[in-house]
């Protein structure tokens, strides 16, 4: 039985972890190193750090903060934000990351994802989707769900990983920071697309969201969340206990430590 995976998310902006709801109001977390090292220390199966301005402001990501974060933790690391270039793949990975997220820039030069594929394999290529629905149909957004490409998203999604992405992040930006569940009719036509792994992303809001969508829709390989993690509304732990209560297969750690300091 495959194991499903829970993932934190630290979304950055300006050196700090901040949320906010339907991509829209951020407001202040915390420092992406303390809460990258209690992730890392309590149950997540990996970390994706996301520099979620970087695109808008078209500039590179900034990776002093990143630098730090990897260091901190021992887990795999996914970073994304304003990853243009194959120099970009390159200099995120020497800071430290294990898998490279791309979102606009793979809109803005759809050669990126082959190209990055080709050079450090399909493993290390994350093709990050901002999804929402216009007219009814599933549309891509860019610069951090701030700019509609009119692009048809499950279209999109097909075509990268027919390039070699070999992961791919679903953002339902409907569903974003509202905490009423995963996006689970979006997620399924996702997953009866493409063979290559899938994150669900944006809606969960308790832990009963997570058993939701790993029984809805069994080609989920991971819950990724932000919010009720770093508000303490639900614990990695507690989370995975409950999971294989209902049945789900997850890694289980017992060296957790519960010390958290902002």
């Amino acid at each position: 039985m495959i194991t499903k995976r829970i993932i934190p998310c630290l979304d950055v902006k300006d050196g700090r972890v901040v949320k906010g709801v339907n991509f829209l109001g951020l407001s202040d977390v915390s420092s992406p190193v303390s809460l990258a090292d209690f992730y890392s220390k309590n149950g997540a199966d990996e970390l994706v750090f996301y520099d979620i301005t970087a695109s808008s402001d078209g500039r590179k990501l900034f990776t002093d903060i990143l630098r730090q974060v990897a260091s901190t933790i021992f887990i795999p690391l996914t970073v994304g934000g304003g990853i243009n270039t194959i120099d970009d793949f390159d200099r995120v990975l020497k800071c430290g990351a294990d898998k490279v997220s791309v979102n606009s820039g793979a809109i803005k030069n759809p050669k990126l994802v082959s190209e990055a594929a080709k050079k450090y394999g399909d493993q290390c290529v994350v093709l990050s989707a901002d999804i929402k629905r216009v007219d009814g149909k599933y549309t891509v957004f860019a610069k951090g769900g701030r700019e509609n490409t009119g692009m048809e998203a499950i279209e999109w999604i097909k075509r990268c990983t027919e390039n070699g992405a070999g992961e791919i992040v679903v953002n339902s930006i409907d569903t974003d920071g509202v905490k009423n569940g995963f996006d689970i009719p979006m997620l399924k036509a996702v997953c009866d697309a493409v063979s290559v792994p899938v994150i669900a992303s944006g809606g969960a809001g308790c832990s009963q969201d997570f058993t939701d969508l790993f029984k809805a829709v069994q080609g989920v390989d991971a819950g990724l969340a932000a919010s009720i993690f770093h508000f303490g509304e639900v614990s990695i732990p507690e989370l995975k206990k409950k999971l294989l209560k209902d049945g789900i297969n997850v890694r289980i750690r017992k060296d957790y430590s519960y010390d958290f300091h902002k």
